[in-house]
């Protein structure tokens, strides 16, 4: 195992109507004149937003809205939450919503503190090094920005998709209500699942050796999305399997089932992509390319590939022949995402073959690599995603 520094500030609030609480952990955490930043309508017609804001009245902290945040947020409403922060003088921003609303949140707290251009942060020009408190009411399990110190926005102009990250961005705290997520279409709650298994998946395949308790750590949530994830599609209202899904999207992104140990990220990397031209669903974008990826860096560690389809795909090992459990671990991933109704290749998810050198540009690889569990050429990329564009179950 490596060195490492773990940090995790966030006060996580978990159960059901915590949302009134919120007045009172603004408060708590030092807000008085609060930017409340949310997605879409349906905020508003569930009356939670309204519980909210209640509950920041009820405390005498004084509030102002932004909604209007998309899936793969978008930097002009950014900008808008910078500007308004600072005509405000905004102290604490407030998420409403899912990954978007927070990553969104994340990225005004850091640009209202810079004098800047906040795409500085998301394109290596400048670092973090300021930003407002953030606090998030919690409506979907899949991003885990809920407990992460990460945020992903798109630049509307090329439609770049790049992240930034920073310990200054981890949420003061975190409100957490299973119920909140009961009104979920079937495939927003799969996408969602399909990303944390992918956050799972990409501190699972690592080079550092001997991180037994990690390994361990990540197979247990893989093991929850598995078994729970069926059970929230067909029955939305099943609290407990809610409860316990929304618990695993931020474990499996706060970094706890990381630490001491190497990470890959190119499954995210290649899918950001995907989403950035596309505008799809970026756990969808991961249903396609993360197969793919491993059916092409299987050779890499097959003894890695053979332990995830015996420990968490129930696969029996063949130790004679390794690799043929390694590819019968990964088309049971296939399989149980194609189940869930997910996508398996490009043309289900609406992205084009013809369009893979774009990508791969979009990638900037040029003549370098990408670094990770295995060392990425562009033609590696152009590869992997040939091998998602033309996925089957066979």
């Amino acid at each position: 195992m490596d060195n490492f520094n773990f940090y995790s500030p966030t006060e996580f609030v978990f159960g059901r109507g915590t949302e009134s609480s919120c007045g009172a952990l603004v408060k708590k955490h030092g807000g008085t004149r609060v930017l409340v930043h949310y997605g879409s309508g349906s905020a508003v017609r569930s009356g939670l937003l309204g519980r909210v804001t209640d509950s920041l009245k009820a405390e005498g902290v004084e509030y102002f809205e932004l909604g209007g945040v998309k899936p793969n947020p978008r930097d002009g409403l950014v900008r808008q939450g910078i500007a308004l922060c600072r005509k405000e003088n905004i102290d604490f921003i407030l998420s409403v919503g899912g990954g978007s609303a927070i990553d969104s949140s994340k990225a005004i707290a850091a640009g209202a503190c810079y004098d800047g251009d906040f795409w500085d942060f998301y394109c290596g020009k400048a670092k973090i090094q300021k930003a407002l408190p953030v606090g998030t009411v919690l409506t979907i399990a899949a991003a885990g920005s809920e407990g992460s110190p990460d945020t992903v926005i798109t630049k509307e102009d090329g439609m770049e998709k790049r992240g930034a990250g920073s310990d200054l961005l981890r949420p003061k705290f975190s409100v957490l209500d299973p119920e909140l997520t009961f009104t979920l279409p079937a495939y927003q709650t799969a996408c969602g699942a399909t990303d944390i298994m992918a956050h799972v998946f990409e501190r699972y395949f690592t080079t550092t050796k001997e991180v037994e308790i990690t390994d361990r750590l990540c197979e247990a949530v893989l093991l929850t999305m598995i078994k729970e994830t069926p059970r929230v599609i067909a029955d939305p209202k099943n609290y407990d399997a809610r409860a316990n899904i929304m618990w695993a999207g931020m474990v499996a992104h706060n970094n706890i089932c990381g630490v001491g140990r190497s990470q890959d990220w190119n499954s995210h990397g290649l899918e950001h992509e995907l989403s950035g031209l596309y505008d799809v669903a970026h756990g969808a974008g991961l249903a396609v390319i993360m197969p793919a990826w491993m059916e092409f860096v299987v050779d890499t560690d097959v003894m890695r590939f053979a332990q995830m389809a015996s420990r968490v795909w129930g696969v029996q090992m063949n130790f004679e022949d390794p690799k043929s459990t390694a590819l019968k671990g990964i088309r049971a991933f296939r399989q149980f995402l194609h189940d869930i109704g997910m996508p398996i290749n490009f043309a289900q998810l609406g992205a084009r073959e013809e369009d893979i050198p774009l990508l791969v540009e979009k990638l900037g690889v040029g003549d370098g690599v990408r670094w990770g569990f295995r060392q990425l050429t562009a033609q590696d990329c152009a590869d992997i995603y040939s091998l998602a564009a033309n996925a089957s179950l066979s």
